[in-house]
């Protein structure tokens, strides 16, 4: 069982997801949350995992394609990508933050901050 607890997710231990991207997880026993804050411009390249991945854009603008669609998201904008299907992001001219949920939880995230 995952113990209790609170944490100010923008100040927690982050890591470079990739050039421009930072991400801020934060663990349970059975999903992972993660903030990714992400300069202008940087993008994450089309990939796939086995989590599915739950989101939304919390501030700025972000160009997300999900299998092979293209969807341009606003604040508030919210997202479902299944297990399996590829998805890549590219953050717009302002800095952006994303809030991503996995399940099952992410140990390449855990591993890495």
């Amino acid at each position: 069982m995952a113990a209790p607890q609170v944490v100010r997710l923008d100040a927690s231990p982050a890591f470079a997801m990739v050039e421009g991207i930072i991400g801020r997880p934060l663990h349970g026993e059975k999903a992972t949350i993660n903030l990714a804050e992400m300069e202008p411009g940087s993008s994450v390249p089309e990939h796939e995992h086995p989590h599915e991945q739950l989101g939304v854009l919390l501030y700025g603008s972000v160009r997300m394609t999900i299998g092979g669609v293209e969807h341009e998201l606003e604040p508030m904008d919210a997202y479902v990508v299944p297990s399996g299907v590829r998805h890549g992001a590219a953050c717009g001219p302002v800095r952006s933050a994303m809030l991503d949920v996995f399940a099952p939880p992410r140990d390449d995230y855990r591993e890495r901050t």
